[in-house]
């Protein structure tokens, strides 16, 4: 079982004291965040790559290679890269450079991306939206299996027996996909045998059971060995001395934030009731002091069947070093509390067969 943070590096409006970060400022602190989440002894950060003015990251793997040179066991990955609108050999020699700065430490996470900015951006029309990412993963794949590579496509000049380097470390180079939780893209992932990143952020979590099912079943399908499949949560959460310091210190920005979204994309408002009812042991936030934290992320373990639990934080903007400490929490007192459960758990249940 792995323990790890995501973060989209938001520089949204400090609800508290109204300050609006620079982008440079909020990059720096997230490179600190990832050395503290080193030494405390997590076992992963992920960076999201965004391209619009509250986020201030669109290039992961820079920021991640800043931390990699002052960082040793922690795994670097993006959460995600899109994709669907960058250029597949790019995005494999950027995380090979980083695996090379890293000494292997370097992963992937595929995925469409929550935003659409980046599709006009870079010259590209949603209405291919699906078929771009499907024909990018594909020549992705091909790229992180041969120095040299044969490949034909609809949206990318064809590549011909062309060399791709530098190589990675890692052979094979992590990729992950990630997936809201549809039925295609977990069969898609286990149809190709790839690790699957669930983003549990609302509902249920009990509903991604039968999503990861589906992955299961695709895999086994397909002829590939189950027992090596990875499954990774993406959930927003916080950690405090108390749940009721976590909750007043995460609900203002989180609000804040999804309110946000909520008037681009016509959802319904987010209230205080929808953080409580969220916050409860079957809800998809994590927030609360550490037993709570862990009692939530070992019941996702075991309802669920995740292998790798990474907590989103912050959601909006907070202050850094409420962060910090929440990163500080999760690896000294959350993630051994999961680790040593889990152990027993998985010792136990393999003892009754």
């Amino acid at each position: 079982m792995e323990i790890g943070v995501t973060t989209f590096v938001e520089t949204t409006p400090d609800v508290q004291i109204g300050e609006v970060k620079s982008h440079a400022d909020r990059i720096r602190e997230v490179i600190e965040e990832i050395v503290l989440a080193d030494q405390v002894g997590l076992d992963v950060f992920g960076v999201g790559e965004h391209h619009r003015a509250d986020y201030a990251c669109s290039a992961p793997a820079v920021l991640l290679a800043a931390a990699a040179s002052q960082t040793k066991h922690i795994r670097l990955s993006s959460a995600v890269s899109v994709i669907s609108s960058d250029d597949p050999v790019r995005v494999y020699q950027e995380f090979a450079t980083l695996d090379a700065i890293s000494n292997g430490r370097a992963e992937i996470m595929a995925g469409r991306g929550s935003f659409i900015e980046s599709f006009p951006l870079f010259g590209y029309d949603l209405q291919d939206y699906d078929e771009l990412f499907d024909e990018k993963l594909d020549l992705l794949l091909k790229i992180r299996e041969s120095e040299k590579v044969t490949w034909s496509g609809k949206h990318r000049p064809a590549i011909n027996n062309r060399g791709v380097y530098p190589r990675a470390v890692q052979n094979p180079l992590p990729v992950w996909i990630a997936s809201g939780g549809t039925p295609q893209s977990a069969a898609r992932a286990g149809f190709l045998g790839l690790p699957l990143v669930l983003a549990i952020i609302g509902g249920s979590p009990l509903y991604f059971e039968s999503v990861v099912e589906i992955y299961i079943r695709a895999a086994k399908q397909a002829g590939h060995d189950v027992s090596k499949l990875k499954v990774a949560s993406h959930s927003h959460g916080f950690v405090a001395e108390t749940t009721e310091i976590a909750k007043e210190k995460f609900y203002p920005s989180t609000a804040q934030a999804m309110n946000v979204l909520a008037k681009e994309r016509g959802w319904e408002p987010y209230t205080r009731q929808t953080f409580e009812e969220a916050s409860s042991l079957e809800g998809a936030l994590y927030v609360g002091d550490v037993s709570t934290v862990a009692e939530k992320i070992i019941f996702l373990r075991k309802n669920v069947g995740i292998t790798r639990f990474m907590l989103h934080v912050p959601v909006g903007s907070m202050l850094h070093k409420d962060v910090l400490k929440a990163i500080e929490l999760l690896g000294t007192e959350v993630a051994p509390i999961v680790k040593a459960e889990i152990d027993r758990w998985e010792e136990e249940t393999e003892n009754t067969f």
